[in-house]
């Protein structure tokens, strides 16, 4: 009888010991982490497939294979089940001892390509969340393969190991006492720590000059303000010669505001003492009352309400403007005049493409230049005030620098683009939590981007310009009427979940998709909304298009707090840039 319970003994060991994988092996895995508050689990890769199991924001499962835009992840009961993957982030498994490389943490990668692209995993098929350029460095969180973990301006994401320089370490040449420097960007950011994803507490001027304390090829330790700040190295020219002169430090103090100020916009806006509107009410500011920045997070904005108080409000409630203005001033303008290069060119009342329309200028008119704002010329008009016209669509006459927008208007010129703001009339689309109506949106956000393409020489159509019913076959009749380049149809979102939030952009074709991915990842890096993906749809104006066309549904209409964004005039000018920006960069690469 002891011999049998012997035998089973060990029987039973070796049982378990075949039973249970080798723990090296969860070691190359992955994981996904939910990113929505509540995620169904279906029994199939698709939304027929029955659901399984519920889960929530935050929580983690072992990845075991992938379908299509669906992940098969192994729950905690046994069961294994399939996960839409716009709803959770993939992240690898920790990298093994015994793998060929090990990595140090805070390494830094500089970039060695420009448009490199972001994408939301380790491979080219995950989206693309966001594009970095030549030169810029980001700390690296963790490798995949071929793949490297960066944290860059768009959040955590992916880049191939070809494309980067992995530095071990950064040795700073020691100046401190021995050298100064001169700015030579008109404004430049001054950073709490040598790295792109540091706060900004401060900006400096063209001509500035700086006492520097240390430098490597990246970045510039520099006394700003009393305390250790840092730049971008390649924006400071060192002055060998040291001069025992103070006025370094005298002409150093004049640029220690903060980089940006804010007029707000809205009758009365409430102060909170978090960045939600969850937040409890501590104050509230007037129209046209201007308040420095403090901090940014959220489409938030931190500012100093009363005189040692602190608090939130709504940054699209909020005009936003440098106080640090560049020196390219009137010393550098004196004598120097402008000509209008179209017919009806707009000039405005401030420097930015929401203003009100102060004069309408024609081809070949002058005006005298006052002042450069940023990319916009101040003249003197013919009544004696001012006004504003965007310095890419002017020729320059004098000392005045040419304002040029980076190769856009190169690609784009000539280009024949149609614009179609979705519903109009009769139809709708969809109405906001708060009553807005998505076909006068469309028809807002399409007649910006309608006024920013058509400044570069591109030839725009609007589907409609006013609120009119338009059949879905007259739509894609217009584009194949004018043999588009790109049809770009105007939406936005809505759920009964109001919790729901992001922007997706819809392709049918495999021959839209290159469009949808440069357009979708230049507005997901100009906006602040959650990136739910570019990926197929069965839509009318884009399954029956022979042309290039993509569809945006640029937020959801159905989240209280996203409809009180879009609809911003904030919002509307950097999706619009953001549409505009992915198109030319689209336009550059084929």
């Amino acid at each position: 009888m002891l011999k049998k319970q012997i035998l089973l003994f060990f029987c039973s060991v070796l049982f378990i010991g075949l039973a249970t994988p080798p723990s090296a092996a969860k070691a190359v895995g992955q994981t996904v982490t939910v990113g929505t508050d509540s995620l169904n689990i279906r029994k199939g890769p698709g939304l027929s497939y029955p659901i399984v199991a519920k889960a929530k924001k935050g929580e983690k499962y072992p990845s075991l294979s992938e379908k299509n835009e669906w992940i098969e992840v192994q729950l905690g009961n046994g069961v294994r089940g399939w996960v839409a993957n716009w709803l959770v982030t993939k992240e690898s498994a920790s990298i093994s001892d015994s793998s060929s490389e090990k990595l140090e943490k805070n390494k830094n990668a500089t970039i060695s390509t420009d448009g490199l692209r972001i994408r939301k995993g380790p491979g080219t098929s995950f989206p693309v969340i966001g594009t970095v350029n030549k030169g810029e460095a980001y700390t690296v969180h963790s490798m995949d393969g071929n793949w490297v973990n960066l944290q860059t301006p768009f959040g955590n994401g992916w880049v191939s190991n070809d494309f980067i320089q992995i530095q071990t370490s950064s040795k700073a040449t020691n100046l401190e006492g021995k050298s100064n420097g001169s700015i030579t960007a008109n404004s430049l950011n001054v950073r709490n720590s040598p790295s792109l994803n540091s706060s900004i507490i401060g900006k400096l001027s063209l001509g500035d000059n700086v006492k520097i304390l240390s430098q490597t090829s990246e970045w510039t330790e520099i006394s700003f303000s009393g305390t250790k700040a840092w730049i971008s190295s390649q924006y400071i020219q060192i002055d060998k010669a040291v001069s025992n002169s103070p006025a370094p430090e005298k002409q150093q103090s004049k640029s220690t505001s903060s980089g940006k100020s804010a007029k707000v916009t809205a009758t009365s806006l409430t102060v909170r003492d978090t960045a939600s509107l969850s937040g409890k009410a501590i104050g509230s500011v007037q129209q046209n009352e201007s308040y420095q920045i403090i901090e940014e997070a959220n489409n938030w904005a931190k500012i100093e309400y009363e005189k040692g108080l602190f608090g939130w409000v709504a940054s699209w409630y909020l005009d936003k403007s440098d106080i640090a203005k560049p020196s390219v001033s009137e010393q550098n303008v004196k004598n120097s005049s402008l000509t209008i290069l179209h017919d009806a060119t707009n000039i405005r009342k401030n420097a930015n493409t929401q203003s009100e329309v102060v004069h309408r200028a024609n081809k070949g008119d002058i005006f005298d230049i006052i002042s450069i704002q940023n990319d916009w010329y101040e003249i003197r008009l013919s009544n004696g005030e001012s006004g504003y016209i965007a310095g890419w669509i002017v020729s320059v006459n004098g000392s005045a620098p040419m304002v040029e927008k980076p190769g856009s208007e190169l690609h784009l010129k000539n280009k024949k683009i149609v614009i179609d703001p979705g519903h109009g009339g009769r139809d709708n689309g969809t109405t906001g939590a708060r009553g807005t109506l998505e076909k006068l949106l469309t028809l807002q956000t399409a007649q910006s981007l309608y006024e920013k393409l058509k400044s570069t020489g591109a030839n725009v159509i609007l589907t409609r310009n006013n609120d009119t019913y338009i059949p879905l076959s007259s739509r894609v009749y217009t584009s194949h009427y004018h043999n588009a380049d790109a049809f770009i149809s105007i939406h936005y979102d809505s759920m009964l979940d109001r919790s729901v939030h992001g922007m997706t952009t819809y392709y049918y074709h495999s021959y839209q998709k290159n469009l949808a991915a440069n357009v979708h990842s230049s507005i997901t890096s100009k906006t602040n909304l959650k990136d739910r993906g570019y990926r197929s749809g069965d839509y009318y104006v884009l399954r029956e298009n022979k042309r290039n066309a993509i569809l945006l549904e640029l937020g959801y209409l159905s989240n209280p707090t996203e409809e009180i964004l879009v609809s911003s005039s904030q919002f509307q000018d950097t999706v619009t840039t953001g549409i505009y920006q992915g198109l030319a960069r689209y336009f550059k690469e084929n």
